[in-house]
């Protein structure tokens, strides 16, 4: 296979700036594509929290000044370069002080609010990716755009930049990692994003219900689209899971493609994870208790080898099901388990399993903070991880899981569907426990399901190490955002 020249453009890449999955994606895939001899470079905003000392970010002479137009004002960028760690991957880092020199991602932290000027900001950083290209004279055959945040650069590719001879052999592929999330602003914005007044009119590529829609925008202008897992490519054409962009998704149907995210093993396995009390592998499956025992110490609750230990690591949002745990909580505590749950988001969640931990302190623990250490004990320690969500694009936890041999319970939606074999007592095969009806009942259903199997040590130990088996890595992915990739280079 030739070798391509990748810009992989992302808002966050780990571990420079991470709020989420994203985040995995925007080194790991790179970083896999840079393994198969590829030419890839990363390019994101240069955050506050981002430290040139421990990253040793070095500047770039010809990128001290970058100018950037939109809608008539000029904005300067600098850029500064350095590796993605333990790769050979080149990150450069844009920086436009009035944007992007303050607390906090997307949200002010003070406030717990986006900050008002998101769409301004992530347009001229995308704007300033373009204009970087040129001042590296490195002319890219494809430009990988992740998310709303930069999904106007293949809308400034075939525009502003159409008649430029530097990108006439430059495609465009944007990936699709959570349709929740799209990018919707005012109308009146559009003049200051450089977009044109035709488009942001009913019926424009950039208008939806009203609104500004940056993402509607990026899909209809981008060379193929990619979502993260083939179920949910499938399941975005519809109302259910479309969002509103269904319509706009069918339109496009050809030039969508579902690649599920891979796991990044060199970081998530039991045989080598530092932050485990005991590393092991389907060979010696018994140190996994050790992870148990300390994981019981870490969240307070009484260590009991024999009662099973269902862990989960997730946003406190809608999305990932969690009104179903809180709802059915009483009655699977009712079921002799312990439970631990790590993770952040809204309130209303946050008191109603803390009123539970309370309730219940000798079998269920919460922590609200997101903590890298204890979701991977979480992953060692428990027996069997719950993933109850409402929609999923691709979720990582389930592969995490299947890999530390703790037994998923999922529901059978996106990336959990594509991931999790439902475990058949008559043909013992299968990886875990799934339920389709998103309710209290087929949520206990499934645990009722995993519960039984556990009693078995025997059957138990051939599910975990059916799970183990299993290969998400990254390499896999990547040979078919290659195949994409070449794909959009053919388009006319």
């Amino acid at each position: 296979m030739e070798s391509l020249k990748i810009c992989f453009v992302s808002s966050e890449v780990s571990p420079f700036a991470k709020t989420g999955g994203l985040a995995d994606v925007a080194a790991a895939l790179p970083a896999a594509l840079k393994n198969m001899e590829q030419d890839v470079r990363l390019m994101m905003p240069k955050y506050r929290m981002i430290n040139d000392r421990k990253y040793v970010l070095r500047d770039v002479i010809r990128l001290r000044e970058v100018h950037v137009e939109l809608g008539g004002k000029v904005r300067t960028a600098s850029g500064k370069t350095a590796f993605l760690p333990n790769t050979k991957v080149h990150v450069y880092f844009l920086f436009i002080p009035e944007l992007f020199d303050r607390k906090g991602i997307y949200q002010d932290p003070a406030t717990g609010k986006d900050f008002e000027d998101n769409a301004e900001r992530f347009a001229y950083f995308s704007k300033a990716v373009v204009e970087t290209l040129k001042l590296l004279y490195w002319q890219p055959d494809i430009i990988h755009c992740n998310e709303w945040q930069t999904a106007l650069i293949p809308y400034y590719l075939k525009t502003v930049y159409a008649d430029e001879e530097f990108f006439q052999g430059t495609k465009t592929v944007l990936t699709l990692h959570n349709l929740a999330y799209q990018g919707i602003f005012p109308l009146d914005l559009a003049p200051q994003l450089g977009i044109e007044e035709n488009e942001a009119q009913p019926g424009g590529a950039f208008e939806l219900n009203g609104q500004l829609n940056l993402l509607k925008g990026g899909i209809l202008y981008a060379d193929a689209i990619t979502t993260v897992s083939e179920r949910y490519a499938q399941e975005i054409t519809t109302a259910e899971f479309g969002f509103g962009l269904e319509g706009v998704l069918k339109q496009r149907q050809k030039d969508l493609y579902g690649i599920l995210n891979g796991v990044d093993y060199s970081v998530w396995n039991p045989e080598t994870d530092r932050y485990l009390a005991a590393k092991y592998d389907a060979k010696s499956l018994d140190k996994k208790v050790e992870n148990k025992k300390a994981l019981c110490n870490q969240f307070k609750l009484p260590f009991q080898a024999e009662t099973p230990l269902i862990g989960m690591v997730t946003r406190l949002v809608e999305q990932k099901g969690i009104d179903l745990v809180v709802d059915g909580i009483d009655e699977l505590m009712k079921r002799g388990i312990q439970m631990v749950i790590l993770g952040t988001g809204e309130e209303k969640y946050q008191t109603a399993l803390k009123a539970a931990a309370e309730k219940y302190p000798e079998q269920l623990a919460v922590h609200f903070k997101f903590d890298e250490k204890l979701a991977h004990l979480i992953e060692g320690g428990a027996d069997m991880f719950l993933m109850p969500s409402r929609f999923e694009p691709c979720g990582l936890n389930q592969m995490y899981s299947l890999k530390y041999g703790t037994v998923p319970i999922v529901r059978e939606t996106g990336g959990l569907a594509d991931t999790v074999e439902n475990f058949d007592p008559q043909t013992g095969k299968g990886t875990g426990f799934t339920f389709q009806e998103f309710s209290v009942e087929a949520m206990l259903d499934a645990v009722d399901r995993a519960l039984g199997a556990f009693q078995d040590k025997a059957t138990w130990a051939k599910i975990q190490k059916a799970g183990m088996r299993k290969d998400f890595s990254w390499e896999n992915s990547a040979k078919k955002y290659l195949k994409v990739y070449e794909k959009a280079k053919k388009k006319k």
